[in-house]
């Protein structure tokens, strides 16, 4: 009797507004002119277990002797695992049977688990009659932006702070160094180059804030794939010439995508540095167009040190870089693949990584062409197609190797 005015209870408690709603509504609703075509609402009493069943929360009713019902959410979270409630549940519940006040209980999985969810939180809530509701939810994903924003203002703190300490000791060596026309010229260098640093920083991370949740472009123009890698390109010449990489360029494609050319510049300049960044000097960067379906792929390919498997996936994550001494000698911000990453997913596409250690890496953009709609690009895989050919070089030839199969991400 008891396990039955508990059930009996939970539902009440879960269904009693869905029912007042169901009543006012059929009072204020007028009948429709043909009654046979109306099928007739179910019973309030029907429809409590199918909103029990149904609903995203983990539902589970407990009182003295155990789990009196539950739904197959709760199974899911962890809430109750072979028909007995989770200890902490248990242990939450009795409590709030002496108080009678709701409490909250952590119910996250305890050790290491290869699958969501990651975190749950469960409100313990009394119905009377010796009966307890818990009702859980998955809070997994709202602890994983909070730890990313923590580990975002962390990185920020670290990365002014490295820039503007050496400044600060480089002023105090100018100082110091005031009668030497030679060293003060030396220092002072250091502190423009640090400065530019700093900058580069603070630009990067104004273009991220502002890319970061941002919609897909409400209004975007025409843009001219041919011209993109034309920009682009002149963008990263000097930076080319200066670590003596040479640029290996396929035809125009004609190909023309909606959205932002300044941003879709950027995000292609940024690929284009990032390969020069980790190519060895006297190298060869080659960049490649075509057209895969509905899509247009703008792939970057370098000949550098590559990326090992278990960094693939975190190269477009803020701050993170493969070689950090190799990135700070080159002035980098650890910014770059985040900032292409939102761009791409702004403009409806998306940014696929190749990469072999000793090998070298394919970085591909792949947007939606003129003319597709930007859902319906999205979604679909497109059929497995031909790697990116390696625009031939004629001053160089032997210095090309083929792009390795898949090169353009596919699986």
């Amino acid at each position: 009797m008891i396990a039955l005015a508990c059930t009996l209870t939970g539902l009440l408690a879960l269904g009693l507004g869905l029912a007042a709603g169901l009543w006012w509504r059929r009072r204020s609703v007028t009948p429709p002119a043909d009654p046979v075509a109306e099928p007739t609402p179910a019973a309030p009493v029907d429809l409590l277990p199918r909103v029990f069943r149904s609903t995203d929360a983990g539902l589970a009713v407990l009182n003295r002797e155990g789990v009196v019902l539950h739904n197959a959410r709760a199974a899911e979270l962890g809430v109750v695992v072979g028909g007995r409630a989770d200890a902490r549940a248990v242990t939450a519940a009795e409590q709030v049977l002496r108080t009678g006040a709701p409490t909250a209980v952590d119910l996250s999985p305890l050790g290491k688990r290869g699958r969501p969810p990651t975190s749950v939180l469960a409100q313990v809530k009394p119905l009377g009659a010796g009966c307890i509701m818990i009702e859980a939810a998955d809070t997994s994903e709202a602890v994983r932006l909070e730890a990313t924003r923590r580990d975002f203002v962390a990185n920020v703190s670290h990365e002014l702070k490295t820039p503007v300490g050496a400044m600060g000791v480089l002023a105090e060596a100018v100082l110091d160094a005031a009668d030497d026309p030679d060293e003060v010229r030396r220092f002072g260098t250091k502190i423009v180059n640090e400065s530019a640093r700093l900058g580069n920083l603070v630009t990067e991370l104004i273009a991220l804030s502002r890319l970061t949740g941002a919609e897909r472009l409400p209004a975007p123009a025409v843009v001219d794939v041919d011209e993109i890698v034309q920009q682009a390109l002149r963008r990263s010449r000097i930076a080319g010439e200066t670590a003596g990489i040479e640029f290996i360029v396929d035809a125009p494609s004609g190909m023309t995508v909606p959205g932002d050319e300044t941003l879709l510049v950027t995000a292609l300049s940024n690929l284009l540095d990032n390969a020069i960044s980790y190519s060895p000097a006297q190298a060869s960067v080659s960049v490649s167009r075509r057209r895969v379906g509905n899509w247009a792929e703008i792939a970057v390919t370098d000949r550098g040190i590559g990326i090992a498997p278990e960094h693939q996936e975190r190269v477009f994550e803020r701050f993170f870089r493969v070689d950090p001494a190799r990135s700070r000698a080159t002035g980098g911000t650890g910014l770059g693949l985040a900032i292409v990453k939102h761009v791409l997913n702004n403009h409806g596409g998306e940014v696929r990584l190749w990469s072999s250690p000793g090998t070298g890496s394919t970085f591909t953009m792949r947007l939606p062409l003129h003319g597709v709609h930007a859902d319906r690009a999205v979604h679909p895989e497109p059929p497995a197609a031909a790697p990116h050919p390696v625009p031939q070089a004629q001053p160089r030839p032997a210095r090309l190797e083929p792009v390795p199969p898949n090169a353009g991400g596919r699986p």
